[in-house]
């Protein structure tokens, strides 16, 4: 088989969640070039959500800082089908074709009206899927290259993020944290997404906020929460996921160990105005 969502090394994969929906923190590590096959996407960022149903078609840069929550959607699973474009297979692709544009990129996802070479592409992919044993290497690398093409064909400037192969450099935290406190991600990760060592990313958030980063990321998700329960009219269920908890029982309890008050307190006053 091309993939299935179990293999973190394949290039081209299958991703399938059967359960009722299924929520991840990620960075990629590469861009990748996807379709929806049946279900829902949401993809929360800092500035922006995107919700991808199916048909949609989507490039979704490396190095961004995303909250995905996929579902399943009129009683069909959620199922997509994912193009990893690494570094390897892209410095191959513009040897053999002159980057058309160099621009600095803004690490924004890209979706795709649907076109006929999208179509044709996608659906050439769909039976690799039953196979029992691995694709082909020459395969893999086709169509890769066919990916990339088409691309290239139909959005001028997708060289602006494909040919980018820069690492990313310090940055303000203030404004990175500010943006990306709700996503669940190690303070590893954080630290290399604004351009620093674990050990430099402590000392200047320490710095710069005069805390922790754990426990001024708590307070700020759940003063978040607190706004959408109390301005927006929000139930619990509603906006735990995404304002960072794991399940609805731990934001329950911080909540009311930091408010004093349980945040149902919050929607019942409101529904009774």
């Amino acid at each position: 088989m091309a993939g299935q969502q179990q293999s973190e090394y394949a290039e081209i994969l299958l991703s399938c969640i059967e359960e009722k929906y299924f929520k991840d923190e990620i960075v990629l590590e590469h861009h990748s070039f996807a379709r929806i096959v049946s279900g829902e996407m949401k993809v929360i960022q800092a500035d922006k959500t995107f919700t991808f149903v199916t048909g949609d078609t989507l490039l979704f840069p490396s190095n961004q800082l995303s909250t995905l929550i996929k579902s399943p959607k009129n009683g069909q699973p959620y199922k997509a089908i994912v193009i990893f474009f690494t570094p390897k297979r892209l410095k191959e692709f513009y040897c053999n074709n002159p980057i058309q544009h160099s621009e600095p990129h803004t690490h924004k996802i890209k979706t795709y009206k649907k076109h006929p070479m999208l179509e044709s592409f996608f659906a050439s992919l769909i039976p690799y899927f039953d196979l029992e044993s691995e694709l082909p290497e020459k395969i893999i690398s086709i169509k890769i290259e066919e990916a990339l093409t088409i691309l290239r064909s139909i959005d001028k400037d997708i060289d602006n993020i494909l040919a980018d192969f820069s690492q990313p450099y310090k940055i303000n935290l203030t404004d990175f944290m500010e943006k990306n406190y709700m996503h669940n991600l190690t303070m590893e990760k954080f630290g290399y997404l604004t351009g620093r060592s674990l050990t430099t990313f402590k000392r200047d958030f320490k710095k710069t906020f005069n805390t922790t980063p754990q426990k001024w990321i708590i307070q700020k998700r759940l003063e978040l929460a607190h706004y959408q329960l109390s301005e927006k009219g929000q139930k619990p269920i509603e906006v735990y996921l995404e304002t960072g908890f794991e399940n609805l029982s731990h934001f329950s309890f911080a909540f009311k160990k930091y408010f004093g008050y349980a945040p149902t307190n919050l929607t019942d006053r409101k529904a009774s105005r």
